[in-house]
């Protein structure tokens, strides 16, 4: 059949796969034609008197479906032309089209092209859409103990339909469009109409726009296409695997971002605070939660800032050493030849190198080198003298204080920041880490998301917004919308509690 349906082309130019579009039908399948999953056969009606040409991917739709649905309707009942065809078919997704950009998009995407003439340039468009995509499963970066337990997939509409499920609203609005010259990759911006502000919703629309890539892979690729600034290490839009904190987002009145192919959504504008808050914190009580969120920050600054400090303090004030703890760090470092600074890289990239690997590796077999490779390089390395065991002690407690950061690409951020921050405390000691935490505050400082400044609610300092920033304040005191989003509906719906008085005979 592909031999005969090759000798009815003869004579066809061989076009460049960036030409594509501007085929006409017969070319485009033609084109088709050279791919091994690509079928194209004929079907004659019960009664032997017409005939349809049938055109599709066979890898891309479900074959069973047009079987008994489709070819079962054609050959059985009377019709006469492509509107007829149309109206005996039991399908919602069905066109009649001649548009061969039209019919490309749609056979790529899960349709079947059926003529009925042989050479017609007209045919119909019916939806056979086969999606091979995983169960429902478990969130692996955001993992909580307390509240749902599942996470996005690789497919739009079954992430859609979890963010549905969540918020039975009409308001509840999603816009579609393609983006990859080749992907084709289906986009889908949500927001809720009458709660988000216009502007952060045009700008999305107009970033979006504006993307000319030629293959859209994962929402990380819209991240980066779209970001306010493309030289900062800062997320500047927050993904997210949990459809519970993206359905959060959107009654707040943000803008969420849905890739196809991809198992998290993307969600704007942001700011810096919203990194270190897991969605956990929500079912919890709010006195653990800010207790946990002081924590984390705790962490950050901990991680950052203690391995500076210590080749700080020992290459240029040894006078802020205490008594007590002079002994021991001379004791631990008697034996060792290398400068504090080479130490404290050395022990760093050791532990970069481990955490890399581990994640590399397949599940059980990274876990035991992390385990296994920290426990043997460190006790070897402090026996043979190149470190010491309190630089090994501080190193450890760094980067367990990293990974108490909730979101995997800020995680990420807190681990390169220490670099520089050792590389000023060797050349200027304490005044150092002070020039490089300037640095820092004023790259923050310079940073926006959708528009939206990144370090808001500390800077510009709105007091409203800190309910729910550095701590979180009980439900009843967030009756307000974040007000860096200048929402159309600011006021949240929330019922006060009645006060009830207990009878004086009780």
């Amino acid at each position: 059949m592909k031999n005969l349906f090759k000798k009815l082309f003869t004579g066809s130019k061989n076009l460049s796969s960036d030409k594509v579009e501007s085929m006409s039908v017969t070319e485009l399948l033609l084109q088709m034609n050279k791919s091994v999953d690509f079928l194209r056969f004929s079907n004659v009606t019960n009664d032997g008197s017409k005939k349809v040409w049938v055109n599709y991917y066979y890898t891309l739709i479900d074959t069973d479906f047009l079987h008994r649905d489709i070819l079962n309707h054609i050959t059985s009942r009377p019709w006469s032309n492509l509107q007829d065809l149309k109206n005996i078919l039991p399908i919602e997704a069905v066109t009649i089209s001649s548009d061969s950009k039209e019919i490309l998009e749609k056979m790529l995407t899960g349709f079947i092209f059926v003529q009925i003439g042989e050479h017609d340039k007209s045919g119909l468009l019916v939806r056979s859409e086969f999606v091979q995509t995983r169960a429902v499963s478990l969130p692996e970066v955001e993992f909580s103990v307390i509240g749902p337990k599942e996470s996005f997939v690789e497919n739009v509409d079954s992430n859609i339909n979890m963010i549905r499920r969540r918020l039975s609203t009409p308001m509840l609005t999603i816009e579609e469009k393609l983006l990859g010259t080749m992907s084709r990759t289906r986009i889908a911006t949500m927001y809720i109409e009458g709660i988000v502000n216009k502007d952060n919703v045009n700008i999305v629309k107009t970033r979006l726009d504006e993307v000319q890539f030629d293959h859209i892979n994962d929402s990380s690729y819209i991240a980066q296409l779209i970001s306010d600034n493309d030289n900062t290490i800062f997320p500047l839009l927050l993904d997210s695997e949990r459809p519970d904190r993206v359905v959060s987002a959107l009654a707040e009145g943000k803008v969420v971002i849905l890739v196809d192919g991809s198992p998290h959504g993307l969600i704007g504008p942001t700011t810096l605070v919203e990194f270190f808050s897991s969605f956990e914190d929500y079912y919890i009580s709010y006195f653990l939660a800010s207790f946990f969120r002081l924590i984390r920050l705790f962490g950050v600054a901990f991680s950052i800032l203690v391995t500076p400090l210590y080749v700080a303090v020992l290459t240029y004030h040894y006078e802020l050493i205490p008594k007590d703890l002079l002994s021991t760090l001379i004791s631990s470092r008697r034996e060792v030849p290398l400068p504090p600074i080479l130490e404290a890289i050395f022990l760093e990239l050791t532990i970069e190198l481990l955490r890399e690997a581990g994640a590399r590796l397949p599940t059980k077999v990274g876990q035991t080198i992390g385990i296994v490779g920290g426990i043997v390089i460190g006790t070897a390395s402090v026996e043979a003298g190149l470190t010491s065991n309190v630089l090994l002690i501080i190193v450890a407690l760094a980067a367990l204080a990293s990974f108490t950061t909730p979101v995997y690409k800020m995680g990420n951020t807190i681990r390169l920041l220490r670099f520089p921050f050792l590389l000023f405390a060797q050349l200027w000691g304490l005044l150092g880490i002070v020039f490089c935490f300037c640095i820092l505050a004023a790259h923050l400082l310079r940073l926006t998301s959708l528009g939206r400044p990144y370090l808001e609610p500390i800077y510009p300092p709105r007091v409203t917004d800190m309910k729910d920033a550095l701590l979180r304040l009980p439900f009843s005191m967030q009756k307000e919308r974040p007000g860096q989003l200048r929402t159309q509906k600011p006021q949240r719906t929330i019922k006060q509690k009645q006060k009830f008085k207990k009878d004086i005979d009780e």
